[in-house]
């Protein structure tokens, strides 16, 4: 059984280690760095850490003049709040003349569990994706944390890093590679190929364990970066498959299914496991409203059977 993980405190120590090493980084919260973990800069280099208060607005638009000065700025706050409050100011003081700022929404999708509607980003990354220049990255665990915070260091230009709140299975070999753009294939399959990112991947290797024993076999690719997305390597992991499924802790519309969509158009039948255009809602845990949006393994099973006849 894969170890559990907290990947909000990888990307915090991960943070920190890079701040160690290059003086330019700076970090921004707006009153939740002991959420983000960004708190590990304040407390190791409080004068390269700069507190906000409920002002994300204000905390983008900073980072941005910061950015323009030669630093590397990583504003922080939840997914639901850094994309919904600070919308305008992404797209026109970032987006716009592509400054070289890192975007961290924490506690993403339901992981938010105890606050309800208000607290989980269903919907950020679709709203991310449409706003040109931007890159977006969902890791699949602590140890891609730590590698996606070293690539969009090497990387010139805005960046959206979604973490999420809850501990995660590591199935991430720390000697993988993690490049921008490119999916990475996870276990081979031949039936169905399940294009997941987050917390659904580990889902899909459930759904594989469950789907070998009826004699179906399927292929788990990770994609945990959804923009850019190398449309020639989606292609290619489909090669061979008599349909495909995409899992994603977010909306149905506008995120991962959009994109692979996007990609294979009508090639392969298709079937989305997300959140069906509704909005989260407040629960005991994390898990409760995973099975209660249908975010499970079982989702995929029931996927794949069907679109296997």
């Amino acid at each position: 059984m894969a170890r559990l993980e907290c990947p909000r405190d990888a990307y915090g120590r991960a943070l920190l280690e890079a701040a160690t090493q290059d003086s330019r980084i700076v970090a921004l919260d707006a009153d939740l760095s002991g959420s983000t973990m960004s708190r590990y800069v304040k407390e190791n280099f409080p004068d390269r850490f700069f507190e906000m208060g409920i002002a994300e607005q204000n905390m983008v638009s900073v980072a941005a003049g910061l950015s323009l000065t030669g630093k590397i700025p990583f504003a922080h706050s939840f997914s639901v709040f850094i994309v919904g409050r600070a919308y305008d100011q992404i797209r026109q003081s970032i987006a716009v003349p592509k400054l070289n700022v890192k975007l961290v929404g924490s506690s993403y999708g339901l992981s938010d569990f105890g606050d309800g509607a208000t607290h989980q980003s269903v919907e950020d990354v679709a709203i991310m994706r449409a706003v040109p220049n931007m890159t977006v990255i969902v890791p699949v665990d602590a140890v891609e944390v730590r590698q996606a915070v070293k690539a969009i260091l090497e990387y010139h230009g805005p960046v959206y890093l979604r973490i999420s709140r809850s501990p995660m299975p590591v199935i991430t070999d720390c000697r993988d590679e993690f490049v921008i753009g490119k999916p990475r294939l996870v276990s081979e399959g031949k039936d169905i190929v399940v294009y997941a990112n987050g917390l659904m991947v580990s889902a899909a290797l459930k759904a594989k364990e469950m789907l070998e024993e009826q004699g179906v076999s399927l292929r788990v690719i990770n994609v945990s970066s959804i923009k850019p997305l190398d449309a020639e390597a989606v292609r290619q992991l489909a090669h061979g498959v008599k349909g495909i499924i995409t899992a994603e802790e977010h909306s149905i519309i506008g995120g991962l299914g959009c994109a692979i969509s996007d990609i294979i158009g009508e090639a392969l039948p298709l079937r989305r496991v997300g959140i069906a255009d509704r909005f989260g809602q407040s629960a005991s845990s994390h898990g409760e409203l995973l099975e209660h949006y249908g975010l499970t393994p079982e989702s995929i099973v029931e996927q794949a059977q069907e679109l296997l006849g």
